[in-house]
């Protein structure tokens, strides 16, 4: 990553809108993504999105670094409003393109849990919230007739004298035990279901099987964070032909299966034909929308591992992800390259500002990982007016960045 030029910045970033000039505008909203980047390189793919650095004549000046980019008539076409920097990462290929899907994260940390018992082990595997600036975890599971939520200190930003960064000294502040009517996990061998964070103050559980013909029936619960209040029932989705939402289970090893997401009320749950997404109104049983992906997905994990623990769909910012496609926050469909892009994954991506962390393992090897969301801003430029690059242009970009006072030695 250092020198800081050509690498944590790198590569450019162009937009068909303003963007807001805000110092905590790290990422914009994915309804509009980048119409053209390019990185710290010549683009040798197919990619028409991306353009190539000028290697002769970018290059790091007594108190800066020149960046010059080329874009060719067929490279980078449409109207460009905006100009960012960011890593040279995020300039291959941004959150995805039909060339590749796992350049927008870069690993930074793996943490191997060797002295966790099941149980703690457990935990962590069904964790669905953290709260980075106060340091906490949130974990709920289902057993006997009950949802378990456990409340736990994670050290973050502050570490006591005698706190371990390894998950070790994640420590038990509260635990509730919800008595259910209605609610449980479905199946025998393994256990149908999984909660999810609704990031709207509450926390949903949902288990269901999946289904190829007929009705889906989906048991859930809704349990506010406040008060630890809940509300539970059934549903039944007429003419929906869905995937479970996920499964958990302890056999040997902690396993755990995630195929649901929330954003913004809705559940996004994969079609069991995987030829679409449906979106379900948390408030709303009757709204339900099948989207048409227009194609058929590969149906792999994000994970690179698949043995013990698999996820398949996972919000970064306001963007789903899944394998080869992405659902942006209007519900349009990108297909990308089918690309694992992490490892060991099985809870949900946790993100703060940059980075994104989460739990997973394989067959008794469990970790906790880190990982860099690439196509950050590092700089933000709005062009007082907006420009259309077409086929019948080049086009050509010079950045210079200028470094004021001195470096301490």
């Amino acid at each position: 990553m250092l020198p800081i030029c050509p690498n944590m910045i790198g590569g450019i970033l162009l937009y068909s809108d303003a963007l807001t000039e805000d110092a905590d505008n790290i990422y914009p909203s994915t309804d509009r993504l980048p119409v053209a980047y390019a990185s710290n390189d010549v683009n040798a793919t197919a990619n028409v999105a991306r353009g190539s650095l000028n290697l002769t004549e970018s290059k790091a000046l007594d108190n800066g670094y020149r960046f010059v980019w080329e874009f060719t008539p067929s490279q980078g076409n449409g109207t460009i409003a905006a100009v960012a920097l960011t890593s040279a990462k995020g300039g291959k290929n941004a959150y995805g393109s039909g060339e590749a899907s796992n350049t927008a994260f870069l690993q930074l940390m793996e943490t191997r849990l060797e002295s966790q018992s099941e149980d703690e082990l457990a935990e962590l595997y069904s964790v669905v919230e953290v709260d980075f600036e106060h340091g906490l975890m949130y974990s709920l599971t289902y057993q006997d007739q009950s949802v378990i939520l456990k409340k736990k200190r994670l050290p973050v930003f502050t570490i006591g004298l005698n706190e371990r960064l390894d998950d070790t000294t994640a420590t038990l502040l509260e635990e509730e035990v919800i008595y259910c009517n209605t609610f449980h996990f479905l199946g025998s061998y393994t256990p149908y279901g999984d909660f999810l964070d609704g990031h709207d103050g509450y926390w949903y559980g949902f288990s269901n099987q999946a289904n190829s013909s007929g009705n889906a029936m989906v048991y859930w619960i809704k349990i506010k964070k406040s008060d630890y209040s809940m509300m539970e029932g059934v549903w039944t989705l007429s003419n929906v032909q869905m995937k479970t939402v996920g499964s958990f289970k302890v056999d040997t090893y902690v396993q755990r299966s995630i195929r649901g997401v929330i954003r913004n009320g809705y559940l996004y749950i994969e079609a069991y034909n995987d030829e679409g997404i449906y979106k379900i109104n948390l408030n709303n049983v009757a709204d339900v929308t099948l989207i048409p992906l227009g194609f058929t997905s590969m149906n792999r994990p994000l994970g690179s591992s698949t043995g013990t623990c698999t996820n398949y769909l996972a919000m970064v910012n306001d963007l789903i992800i899944a394998y080869d496609y992405m659902v942006k926050p209007d519900d349009t469909v990108a297909q990308t390259a089918g690309n694992y892009k992490f490892n060991y994954i099985a809870t949900p991506l946790f993100q703060y500002k940059e980075f994104v962390f989460f739990w997973g393992g394989n067959y008794g090897s469990d970790y906790r990982l880190a990982y860099l969301v690439t196509p950050y801003l590092a700089s933000i430029n709005n062009l007082s007016t907006a420009v259309v690059k077409n086929t019948d242009k080049t086009m050509k970009i010079t950045y210079e960045l200028t470094e004021e006072g001195e470096v301490s030695e």
